[in-house]
This record gives structure tokens, C-alpha cells and sequence, in this order.
């Protein structure tokens, strides 16, 4: 039972740690989210309800996925966590650099270097954790995607 507990305790904490830098980068970039609207974007840009739905569920994902490293007890762990790490704070920062700061050729250059991370991250966990590396295909095709708006955007504004 003590062991569940601390599973628990171990998702809990994991999953609320990306929902709430989201949410915090989401508060300080509120006011500029307006700006978007009046971008000229892309083909296949979707609607603006979706981003933040997508990014709920990323999230989400994003916490199943270090809660499952961290308990993996692997011997990569540490360095698994390190990148998790580091790309959610690049995560955190690209939103502020593109909404607030309007540096839309800089943020595509700064999520290009977040989704390297991404994608270094999400082949080390296939040897860790598959359930882990699942969880973070999505993170990977959506910030591909992100990626190509970034650029879309920056080359038509």
C-alpha cells in the first residue's frame, strides 16, 4: 500500500509541475494572446481554441511520462530528468519570446533547440520506459508542427 501512496504522490507532482509552468506562461502572455489573432499564419493553422486544449493534454502527457522515469529506477534517470527539464523551461520561455516579445524568428530558433531536446528525450525513454516514450509522441509531432507555424508566422509578419 505505502508503495501506491508514493506512486500516486509521484504522478501527482509530475503532472502538476508542466500544467502549472502552462499555466504560469499562459498568465504572463495573456495579454499579448490577442496579437495572434491579428497575425497573418500559415496554411493549416488551426483555430485558436485548440492550442490551449492541445497543450492541457501535452501537459498531461508530459507528467505521465517523468513520472514514469522517475520510478523506473533506471540508471539513466538522472539524465532523463535533467532533459525533461531543460526543455520545459525552454518550453516555458518560447511563448513569453514569441507573444510578448514578438522575436519570431528568435522563438523558432529557440523551439527548434526545445524540440531537439524533445526528441532526444523521447529516444532515450524508449529504452527506459515505452509507456513514457508514447507519452511523449505527441509533445514531439505537436511542436513539429508548432515549429512550422513558428516559421509560417515569422516569414509572413
Amino acid at each position: 500500500m505505502r508503495v501506491r501512496i508514493k506512486h500516486v504522490i509521484t504522478y501527482v507532482i509530475c503532472i502538476a509541475i508542466p500544467v502549472a509552468a502552462g499555466m504560469i506562461s499562459a498568465f504572463f502572455t495573456s495579454n499579448n494572446m490577442m496579437i495572434f489573432a491579428e497575425l497573418n499564419k500559415p496554411p493549416l493553422a488551426p483555430p485558436a481554441w485548440l492550442f490551449p486544449v492541445a497543450w492541457t493534454i501535452l501537459y498531461i502527457l508530459m507528467g505521465i511520462a517523468s513520472a514514469r522515469v522517475v520510478l523506473s529506477g533506471h540508471e539513466k534517470t538522472t539524465q532523463l530528468i535533467e532533459l525533461y527539464f531543460a526543455q520545459l523551461v525552454l518550453n516555458f520561455l518560447w511563448s513569453i519570446i514569441f507573444f510578448n516579445f514578438s522575436m519570431y524568428y528568435f522563438a523558432a530558433i529557440w523551439l527548434f533547440v526545445m524540440w531537439l531536446l524533445i526528441v532526444i528525450f523521447t529516444v532515450k525513454c524508449r529504452k527506459v520506459d515505452m509507456v513514457a516514450f508514447c507519452c511523449f509522441i505527441p509533445y514531439v509531432l505537436w511542436c513539429t508542427f508548432a515549429l512550422y507555424l513558428n516559421i509560417g508566422v515569422a516569414m509572413l509578419n
